[in-house]
């Protein structure tokens, strides 16, 4: 799969099948600070993604 991250922008494939969770766990990255989206949709952390796919992993970012 192609995973595009944000805050800095890069770009790495990774082997799948595996779920979001695992890929987050994988990557060292907290499941609450990120959002993990396929196309234009937000995926959940027990959806599987594959080879094809194309993820991006964007920080949450919240104001006040």
């Amino acid at each position: 799969m192609t995973v595009i991250l944000h805050h800095p922008k890069r770009e790495t494939q990774i082997r799948g099948p595996k779920t979001v969770f695992t890929l987050l766990q994988e990557l060292k990255l907290s499941r609450e600070a990120y959002l993990v989206i396929r196309g234009e949709e937000l995926m959940t952390e027990d959806e599987a993604i594959y080879d094809a796919d194309v993820i991006e992993i964007r920080p949450v970012i919240s104001g006040g």
